[in-house]
């Protein structure tokens, strides 16, 4: 399915919710949900290269999941090295430039190395955006930056007087790229989950009870239709 004659946005952020629920529909253990959700993942990923979107936010694992049980956040912590070993150079043959945001020092030496070595082999693609958020939170992130406008403050960089909301823009995750546009959450929840709670202050929400393993290109494309029929105003009174 392929978008024609409407507005898309520039940078969608989706917050993969129901893996463990769609498991348990089908009589199986969670970590077969979030297999599937893998699987889901690069469905997304492939609709998004082949509608040209510039960038695509992934949350898939909060700083809030390592209170499941040990199992669980043990499975998913090899699900997630495993898919990225093998699928980081079919991302790179189409172009992809890949990051991964979050707060990575928790992680084993050997997950550490693999992210490293696959921002550093796409840093140069100039197709899709594709961010992972991997033990992250927004409150997280705007902490780190306020620190690093501390530290700046204290080497006389910057004047505190001067600090400003652009000042914080320059310093988290995803400075570098287009605001969020279209945040999309599947799974029947109504809530954030403390996802990039600055960078969508102006986003458009899309809430869906399609649990993420069944997230298709139908739903993908739904809700970017929703969101090209949104009048944005961004806090005026247009």
């Amino acid at each position: 399915m392929l978008l024609s004659n409407i507005n898309i946005p520039k940078h969608i952020a989706i917050i993969m919710d129901g893996n463990r629920r769609w498991a348990k529909i089908k009589g199986k253990l969670s970590i077969f949900g979030h297999q599937e959700g893998v699987r889901s993942a690069g469905r997304a990923i492939e609709f998004a290269i082949k509608n040209n979107l510039n960038t695509l936010t992934l949350y898939a694992f909060s700083s809030e999941n390592w209170n499941r049980s040990i199992s669980e956040v043990k499975s998913l912590m090899e699900l997630f090295q495993y898919s990225l070993k093998n699928g980081i150079y079919n991302l790179h043959n189409k172009k992809v430039r890949l990051k991964i945001i979050g707060d990575t020092s928790k992680f084993e030496k050997s997950l550490k190395r693999l992210i490293f070595n696959s921002e550093e082999l796409t840093k140069n693609n100039h197709g899709l955006n594709l961010n992972i958020a991997i033990n992250y939170g927004g409150r997280w992130d705007i902490i780190q930056g306020i620190k690093k406008i501390i530290n700046k403050v204290q080497k006389g960089l910057i004047n505190p007087n001067q600090i400003n909301e652009q000042t914080l823009c320059q310093v988290i995750s995803m400075n570098d790229l287009d605001p969020v546009d279209l945040v999309i959450r599947t799974g029947g929840e109504y809530r954030i989950s403390n996802f990039l709670l600055w960078q969508i202050a102006y986003s458009e929400l899309f809430f869906t009870d399609v649990l993420w393993p069944d997230f298709n290109d139908n739903v993908f494309f739904n809700a970017i239709k929703f969101f090209s029929q949104r009048n944005r105003r961004f806090g005026t009174n247009k």
